[in-house]
């Protein structure tokens, strides 16, 4: 096996290093008349090697240095995107579900970052995806701008639903549409700071073929660059932007991009209670973390057939604990260290439905704390939706006191101003 290198010095080296040893030994096989198989192996070598070179020379201190502007963020759901709003996506939903005040909440709460998570179908145009309505793009304008207006930076992340993503997964023409619509929604915004608005490519792809992602993610890169060449991208890997598939991926040959992974492990504790994960989930209620073979007694009864039994009993076997979250979280750390990458983890969070509280807060604290001890931002799934930071009632925002502790922010002792 061929070990590459994974830093510029010694790629350049190594590089040079093959170059001479080539063509010695196709000097002395010339001469000599040695096996031209062992020419041929010296030859491959080397034409790996400078294959591999865009990939480990080029320098991705930008996007380190801009990595660090997403260290605590908060996702926006439920606003331009999953709009569950019987109106749908109207100018009366987008005016009235996040606000002036809502910003500034998250601002005094001591986030630095939104992920806007914005929903492309509603104003995708089949075959003229270039062409974004200026009515409906106005409105996203006057959510980004309320963002920026408050200092906090922003991550624009494309975030349809699944047959938009099904689509991409299978129909090429598809895809061209998608780069055709991305590269002028970069341009639109491309006068925008660099340093304050990204461009994430993909809310969770839902590609099986990993090989496909991966090209599919180049070419989508490619037209955001083209777009606006100075902003920073953000990529993930193939399916449900896990971080599993985060260690199969290879970075693109692009050095402004960050890397994102989502964290939800275990999801029988983060998903318990949820309608629209795996079914018996939503038999789960009070479900223990960390978790022991004997603390999940309650939560096995609960579920009323033999083999989903045996899924709570693994639960209860595999002692989910700090130890065990930050040893998941350590894999996709050493996955950025070997490729020289910067990492965020833009989601986690657990569903608020059925879990108990102090649980709920003892794995978001797990988290966050592995994810910072390995340098890696974090953005919490999600503002005012199921995984929610603050609670609403008769028009009433308030933020939730343990969970802002878990993620080791401050709770505003007042109602912030909408003013910047």
């Amino acid at each position: 096996m061929i070990r590459l290198p994974n830093r510029t010095g010694s790629t350049r080296a190594a590089i040079t290093a093959a170059r001479r040893a080539s063509e010695a030994v196709i000097s002395t096989g010339v001469r000599g008349g040695r096996n031209l198989s062992s020419i041929r192996t010296v030859i491959a070598i080397f034409i790996l090697l400078t294959a591999a070179a865009p990939i480990f020379s080029q320098d991705n201190s930008l996007a380190f240095k801009r990595a660090q502007h997403l260290r605590h963020g908060i996702n926006l759901s439920h606003w331009f995107s999953q709009v569950f709003d019987p109106k749908g996506y109207t100018k009366e939903h987008f005016d009235a579900y996040d606000t002036a005040q809502d910003i500034a909440l998250i601002k005094a709460m001591g986030f630095d970052h939104v992920r806007f998570a914005l929903n492309c179908d509603p104003m995708f145009r089949r075959g003229q995806a270039d062409r974004i309505p200026a009515e409906y793009l106005a409105m996203v304008d006057a959510a980004v701008k309320m963002i920026l207006d408050q200092n906090l930076n922003v991550i624009i992340d494309i975030h349809p639903e699944s047959d938009f993503k099904q689509k991409l997964a299978s129909d090429d023409t598809f895809v061209e549409q998608f780069e055709d619509y991305w590269r002028a929604l970069a341009k639109h915004f491309s006068s925008l700071d660099p340093e304050k608005v990204f461009f994430e490519v993909l809310n969770e792809p839902e590609f099986k073929d990993r090989y496909r992602w991966m090209g599919v993610q180049a070419q989508l890169a490619r037209a955001i660059r083209e777009g606006a060449p100075n902003h920073t991208i953000i990529a993930a890997g193939a399916h449900w932007s896990s971080s599993n598939d985060l260690l199969f991926l290879e970075p693109l040959r692009d050095p402004n991009v960050i890397y994102n992974f989502h964290f939800y492990d275990p999801d029988i504790f983060t998903h318990q209670g949820a309608t629209w994960s795996t079914n018996f989930q939503h038999y789960l209620a009070n479900l223990p973390y960390p978790s022991t073979p004997e603390n999940v007694a309650a939560a096995h009864a609960q579920v009323p057939d033999a083999i989903n039994q045996q899924t709570v009993e693994h639960y209860g076997l595999a002692r989910w604990n700090a130890a065990r979250v930050d040893a998941e979280i350590a894999e996709a750390a050493a996955w950025g260290k070997r490729w020289n990458v910067p990492l965020t983890c833009n989601e986690f969070g657990v569903y608020r439905g059925t879990s108990n509280p102090n649980y709920r807060a003892a794995w978001i604290h797990d988290v966050r704390t592995a994810l910072e001890k390995y340098n890696i931002g974090w953005t919490m799934w999600d503002y005012a939706g199921g995984f929610a930071v603050v609670t609403r009632k008769d028009g009433v925002t308030t933020p939730d006191a343990i969970t802002i502790k878990a993620l080791g922010l401050t709770v505003p002792t007042a109602p912030p101003s909408s003013k910047p």
